[in-house]
C-alpha cells in the first residue's frame, strides 16, 4: 500500500504514463526488496545511473580478482544489470546485500536504514579497498595503466568523486590542519535553496569560548578559523541534512523545510586550486526519503530513487520501475523557486559535471 501510494503520487501528475516505453540504449531494472532495503536499492539505483561511477565500477570488473569483497560484488551487480539481454525488469540484489551485512553489523537487521549512512559508508570503503590495493601494487612495483586503481586516483574511483576539506587555523601560531571527506552534508534552512545552503557551508567560522580548538603545535586550546573547502568532483553527491536531535524531545525529527534544487546547478570551488574551476552541472538523480515515522528517528524513512536516464526520467520504487515526466519530479521534490511545492522528499541529490 505504501508503495502504491508513492508511485501513485508522481503517476497522476506524470503525462506519460506507466505504459510508456523506456529508453531503448539503457537498462532499466527494478530492485527486490530483500527486507528493509529501500535505503540499499535506491542508493544503488542513484549510483547506477550516475554513469561515470558506473563505468569505473565495470572497468573494476574486468580486473581478474579471486577474493570476494564489496566492491567485487557492486562491479558483479553493476555488471549483472548492463549485461542483461531484456532492457526491463526486476534483479534481486542478493550477493551485495549479503556481503554488506556480513561486513557491517548495521546493517545486518530487519530495520530500515539510513540511506545516507549507506552511501557514506560505501564510498568509504570503496576509498579503503583502492588504497590498499594501490599500496600493494606499489610494494609489487607495478601499477598497470587504465587501472582505475592507478597513481591519480586518491579517493574513491576519482575524479569521479571530489575532496571536501575541513580547514582549521590556529589563530595564535598559524597552523593548520587539514581533514578530508568524501560526503558532502549540508545544513538546512527554511524556504531556501541549495545554492544558499551551499554558500554558507562554505562559510569561515570562529571557534572560540567553550568551542575552541586544540591546537597541537600550541598544546592549548586556543581560538581559530574553522572553514569547509570543497575541490569540485565530476559527481558531487549533496546530502540534504533533513534531520536534528531534539533535546527537549529526545528523538530525532524531520525538517520540513522547502529547500528548492534546480535541474542546473552553479558550483564554486572554494578548495584553491586554479586549475578546478568553477562549474556547471545537471541533476542526474535524486534520493527521496517518503512516509517518515519521526518519533523514532531518521533509520525509519522509506526510500525511493528517481533518475535520469538519457533524456527520460526514471522513478524507482524498489522493484517498482516508471518512466516519468519531469514536471512531476518538479511537482514532488520542488526544483522551482515556488515554495507552495513540496520538497520536502529530496534528500541526497546527484549532480554531473557538464564540461
Amino acid at each position: 500500500m505504501e508503495k502504491l501510494m508513492i508511485v501513485s503520487k508522481f503517476t497522476s501528475i506524470c503525462t506519460m504514463g506507466a505504459n510508456a516505453s523506456f529508453p531503448v540504449n539503457e537498462h532499466s531494472f527494478g530492485l527486490v526488496r530483500l527486507g528493509n532495503t529501500c535505503y540499499c536499492n535506491s542508493v544503488l539505483q542513484a549510483l547506477y545511473f550516475c554513469r561515470p561511477f558506473r563505468q569505473k565500477v565495470l572497468a573494476y570488473k574486468s580486473q581478474p580478482r579471486t577474493k570476494e569483497i564489496l566492491l567485487t560484488c557492486l562491479a558483479d551487480f553493476f555488471h549483472s544489470i548492463a549485461t542483461q539481454k531484456k532492457k526491463v525488469g526486476v534483479i534481486p540484489p542478493k550477493k551485495f546485500i549479503t556481503r554488506l551485512q556480513k561486513e557491517n553489523e548495521l546493517f545486518d537487521n530487519c530495520m530500515r536504514q539510513d540511506a545516507h549512512e549507506f552511501l557514506n559508508y560505501l564510498l568509504n570503503a570503496i576509498a579503503d579497498i583502492l588504497q590498499g590495493e594501490r599500496k600493494q601494487e606499489k610494494q609489487n612495483g607495478r601499477l598497470p595503466n587504465g587501472n582505475i586503481n592507478n597513481e591519480n586516483n586518491d579517493s574513491t574511483l576519482d575524479p569521479t568523486w571530489g575532496t571536501l576539506t575541513s580547514e582549521t587555523r590556529c589563530l595564535t601560531c598559524e597552523t593548520s590542519k587539514d581533514e578530508d571527506f568524501l560526503d558532502l552534508s549540508v545544513n538546512v534552512e527554511q524556504n531556501t535553496s541549495i545554492t544558499h545552503c551551499l554558500r554558507t557551508f562554505s562559510n569561515t567560522e570562529t571557534l572560540c569560548s567553550e568551542y575552541k580548538y586544540y591546537c597541537e603545535e600550541c598544546h592549548s586550546k586556543q581560538e581559530a578559523h574553522k572553514q569547509m573547502k570543497v575541490k569540485l568532483p565530476m559527481i558531487p553527491a549533496l546530502h540534504l541534512k533533513k534531520f536534528k536531535y531534539m533535546d527537549q524531545l529526545h528523538r530525532y525529527t524531520k525538517l520540513s523545510y522547502q529547500v528548492v534544487f534546480p535541474l542546473k546547478l552553479h558550483l564554486f570551488n572554494t578548495s584553491g586550486d586554479t586549475t578546478n574551476p568553477d562549474r556547471m552541472y545537471s541533476l542526474v538523480a535524486v534520493v527521496g526519503v517518503c512516509s517518515l515515522i519521526v518519533s523514532i528517528g531518521p533509520n525509519r524513512g522509506h526510500y525511493i530513487a528517481t533518475v535520469k536516464s538519457h533524456d527520460f526520467w526514471l522513478l524507482f520504487d524498489d522493484d517498482i520501475a516508471e518512466k516519468i515526466d519531469v514536471q512531476a519530479i518538479e511537482e514532488v521534490y520542488g526544483l522551482t523557486s515556488d515554495i507552495s511545492k513540496n520538497s520536502e522528499s529530496g534528500y541526497i541529490l546527484f549532480y554531473q559535471s557538464r564540461a
